[in-house]
């Protein structure tokens, strides 16, 4: 399908360490079309606030570094420790900051040829009609691990017992903040990547998608 005219939205969706990113830019690149991690926008606007000193809890103060976000320089280093990933999920939480970031995911879908987002609420609130959902997800043990193996890979001394309790955290406080919680979409494909490879699960989703789109 690459090389297609035909535009494609593609929607993933998924907890913390599921696979979802690794998934979705897979996949554009098996179908040619640009992605989105949504997710390190609200990292990018937790690590604005961390630097400025301010507590991820003031809404107003999220507000506003999330409308005053240069997307072209967010820094992949700074926004990928766990600090900031505990970060991120209180500012995802404040209604006026998913508000502000609401256009430019939207923006990034509907360029021509379509594109593919990952995040937490692609396939229910910003890509209600993506042409194929898929919702991500593994056991709590595994996501863990691999999440801890990311940390320590980047240099940060890190316990699995810490990061299974900071993904616990995170799992609650994303399917039970009030707007736009973590679900799975009723029309999402679910792919459990539990006991899958990184390779395994990259075929599977593509199998998947391909099957989707006919």
């Amino acid at each position: 399908m690459t090389g297609s005219k035909r535009s494609v939205i593609i929607a993933v969706d998924g907890p913390l360490a599921s696979g979802k990113g690794t998934i979705a830019r897979a996949l554009g690149a098996r179908f040619g079309i640009p992605h989105l991690d949504t997710g390190s926008l609200y990292r990018a606007v937790a690590v604005a606030m961390i630097e400025k000193g301010l507590p991820p809890e003031d809404a107003d103060a999220a507000e506003e570094a999330a409308r005053t976000l240069d997307v072209t320089a967010i820094d992949e280093g700074k926004i990928r420790t766990a600090g900031a990933g505990v970060a991120a999920s209180v500012v995802s939480a404040h209604r006026a900051v998913r508000a502000a970031l609401l256009d430019v995911q939207r923006t990034f879908a509907s360029q021509p040829g379509g594109a593919v987002l990952d995040g937490r609420d692609i396939g229910t609130v910003i890509c209600p009609d993506a042409h194929v959902k898929l919702f991500v997800t593994a056991d709590e043990e595994s996501r863990a691990w691999r999440r801890r193996a990311e940390l320590v890979n980047r240099g940060e001394d890190i316990s699995f017992e810490q990061v299974l309790g900071q993904l616990r955290q995170r799992d609650a406080r994303d399917a039970s903040r009030a707007d736009a919680p973590m679900l799975k979409a009723d029309d999402a494909i679910e792919l459990d990547t539990s006991e899958m490879s990184v390779d395994e699960a990259v075929r599977e989703a593509i199998r998947l998608v391909e099957a989707k789109l006919g």
